[in-house]
């Protein structure tokens, strides 16, 4: 389990990302990220059940209208949020390291 005190891998950063951007089903959030369906569904599990995010299933109706599959929507929680800034704030930190010159 995911939890605060632990750094979040990069996949789960980005998976949030994409959600805090607008990004709620797994396509789209598969699209944002470049990350595999291998990658993504499992994150999502993983972030729900950290309590990071939430999911609701669309009603069947809406995907029988659109002639597809039913969509699992996700929605970021205040503790999604909190490490989502958090973990961005630690790769912009990265930036700020000087690279180290090795002599070939």
């Amino acid at each position: 389990m995911l939890t605060m005190r632990r750094r979040l891998p990069f996949a789960a950063v980005a998976v949030l990302q994409a959600i805090s951007t607008g990004r709620r089903h797994g396509f789209d959030i598969i699209d944002a990220t470049g990350l595999t369906s291998a990658s993504v569904y499992p994150t999502l599990g993983k972030l729900e059940d950290a309590g990071f995010v939430t999911s609701a299933w669309e009603t069947p109706t809406i995907a029988q209208r659109a002639k597809r599959p039913p969509r699992r929507y996700y929605e970021l929680r205040p503790a999604g949020r909190k490490a989502l800034g958090e973990s961005l704030e630690r790769y912009r930190a990265l930036t700020a390291v000087p690279a180290r010159h090795t002599k070939s």
